[in-house]
């Protein structure tokens, strides 16, 4: 069998990796926080039509 002590010895740590910086224009900006706005109202609209009651499903 294995040697007990190196069996569930925690991994060691990774370095976090930097995340990429892109720069976007004010009109591409704009257009992806409509878009953003849009769907958070028809994710609104959609749940004023599901039951409010979870207990009654069961």
């Amino acid at each position: 069998m294995s040697d007990p002590n190196n069996t569930f010895k925690k991994a060691p740590k990774r370095k976090p990796t930097k995340g990429k910086s892109i720069s976007v224009s004010p009109e591409m900006r704009q257009a992806y926080a409509d878009l953003i706005q849009q769907r958070a109202d028809k994710e609104e609209v959609y749940g004023r039509h599901l039951p409010q009651d979870e207990s009654r499903r069961r």
